[in-house]
């Protein structure tokens, strides 16, 4: 079964991973670097992890695999996560791919350059109730490819 990785200390979409997990009896691993409060239910787990800067980011790619799914907005945390064949998306609700992290990557470089630089000021856009939608959406539709992954790689016996 596909497991469910939150880089947690600032998603904004926890209440709605933990809602569609139950949906679908996800297992879900919160993980963050100080403790968060996660509903009382054996497929939630809360994983706080300490250390380094990227600690978190550390034991998510250690312990993600294929077919899982990461939920982050961390761009080089997804790019290690596709790497290991998990699926992504973020908080806003756009899905990660092999074919768009390098495109996603070089734009955090160039936006970065450009704070430097003093051209650009500010952050992100802020979290709006449609990216809620689309969160869930994009989450929707990253456990139904897991699921029919799943039941394409153990079909069914047959009966005799």
């Amino acid at each position: 079964m596909s497991i469910i990785f939150v880089d947690a200390d600032a998603c904004p979409v926890k209440d709605e991973i933990y809602r569609v997990a139950r949906r679908y009896q996800f297992p879900v691993r919160v993980v963050a670097n100080g403790r968060l409060r996660v509903p009382v239910d054996p497929l939630f787990q809360m994983v706080v992890v300490t250390g380094h800067f990227d600690a978190a980011d550390d034991w998510i790619v250690e312990h993600i695999g294929a077919g899982d799914i990461a939920v982050t907005a961390d761009i080089p945390l997804a790019a290690r996560c596709l790497a290991k064949g998990a699926r992504v998306l973020d908080a806003k609700g756009r899905v990660f791919t092999e074919e768009s992290i390098g495109d996603v990557l070089a734009n955090r470089e160039l936006m970065a350059y450009l704070r430097d630089m003093g051209d650009i000021s500010g952050g992100p856009a802020p979290f709006e109730p449609r990216d809620r939608s689309r969160f869930l959406q994009g989450l929707d539709n990253l456990i139904q490819a897991s699921l029919k992954a799943a039941r394409a790689a153990n079909p069914p016996a047959q009966a005799t």
